[in-house]
This record gives structure tokens, sequence and C-alpha cells, in this order.
């Protein structure tokens, strides 16, 4: 087993339960490197610290990466804090795909996405894949727990065995530098704001963004991207 900045197994039963959102799904299009794929993304039934879009709910849109000017920067160049509050370097995992994703422990996408997401780590964390989850609290207020009380959901509820990290902002003048520069790297269709929970940023061995994903794109059907960006 992959080390990890934290052991599940030290965690006590805390019950934390999830207030599902009521959310209706679209079906658009992505085009990216790796491929056609389809996906929904969310109908948002409530606010968001986003720009009002007029048809955005009834038009389906492409959600390409948009890769920005050359970089000479990685997801490798960052530090970041574990969920215990421990610097982990983001170089220690060279040489391996990563599935980044903000996570949320009360959300309607939250049951399925994280036992998604455990199912693919356990599938394939001993090929070359990890999955760096950071917290966030910027989307209705559904990730309201303290980092001991997410650590606790996670592992005990869904079993989660991959990286969580400190709770982070990931839009607005907080922003967390290296979601700086996951978004700087694949702008969305809707310009570089996450939209939700569970947004997903997949990355290669060199630590280049390769695609980005809207909140409704399970892990599952990315499963046939994460294939190729092992063998790759």
């Amino acid at each position: 087993m992959a080390s990890l900045p934290f052991s599940c197994s030290s965690v006590l039963g805390l019950k934390i339960h999830p207030n599902p959102t009521t959310m209706a799904p679209f079906v658009t299009s992505i085009k990216s490197p790796l491929g056609p794929s389809k996906s929904a993304f969310l109908q948002l039934g409530f606010s968001l610290q986003s720009p009002n879009l007029p048809g955005f709910a009834s038009k389906a849109r492409s959600f390409g990466v948009f890769a920005r000017a050359a970089t000479e920067k990685s997801v490798h160049d960052f530090t970041v804090k574990d969920i215990d509050g421990k610097d982990v370097a983001l170089s220690k995992f060279k040489g391996k795909a990563l599935l980044i994703v903000n996570v949320a422990s009360k959300c309607g996408l939250t049951s399925s996405n994280y036992s998604e997401l455990t199912h693919i780590y356990e599938k394939y964390k001993t090929q070359g894949l990890e999955i760096l989850a950071f917290p966030c609290n910027q989307f209705g207020g559904q990730e309201p727990g303290s980092n001991p009380e997410i650590k606790q959901f996670a592992c005990i509820r869904y079993k989660a065995e991959f990286p969580i990290f400190d709770k982070v902002d990931v839009n607005g003048p907080s922003t967390a530098p290296v979601y700086q520069f996951l978004k700087s790297s694949a702008g969305g269709f809707l310009g570089d704001l996450i939209k939700w929970n569970f947004e997903k940023f997949l990355v290669d061995k060199n630590g280049k963004v390769v695609e980005r994903y809207p909140p409704t794109t399970s892990p599952f059907q990315i499963e046939k991207d994460i294939q190729k960006l092992l063998a790759a």
C-alpha cells in the first residue's frame, strides 16, 4: 500500500450524515487529448459564487482543456498540508498519475464520488495512480467540519485510503497555490472558477494537467482516461 499522509486505522467512529442537495444534470461533450467521452454537468438551482450565464442550463457546451502559455511549473513544485497539518511535498508523487479532487461531506454528489474514488484507487494504486482529495467548504457550506471530522467521515464511512489534505479555498483571493496552478493550466468552459464540489483534474506522471472534468463526471466515467495515462 502506498505511503499515506494519514492512517485510517487510527480513526475513531464519529458519524456524520450527509445532507444531499437535489441536482438536475444535463449531458455535455468533452474533447480532450485523451479522446472523446461523455459527462454531465450541473444544472444549478441555487446561488453560486460564479457568473450568471444566459442559456447555461439549456445549452450543451464543450468542456475542453485549454492549455495556457507554456509554464515551467508542475504540480510537483508545490507543498501542501495534509489533513493532520503536516507538510507534504507533492514532488513525492513524481512518476505517478494523479487525480485531484475538491471534496465535500454533505453534497448530493458525496456518496457516489467517494464510493467510486475508493474503488478506482483500490484498482489502480499498484499501477501508479494516486488520488489527492482537497476538502473545500466554498460550495453551499457542504464541508463545514473540522479536519479531524472530515478525516473520520472519509475513513469510516467510505474506507478511503487515498491521501486527504487540509481544507482549502479553490476560488477567490485565498485560493490555494496548487489550485491556482491547476486552474491556470486547464480553464473550463465557464472560465477558471471551480464550479462545485468534486471537480476533477487528471495530472500526468510529470505533474502536468492533461484533463479537467466537471463535478458530475463520475470517477467511473474517466476510468479509460486513467488507464491511458497509466500506460503512457
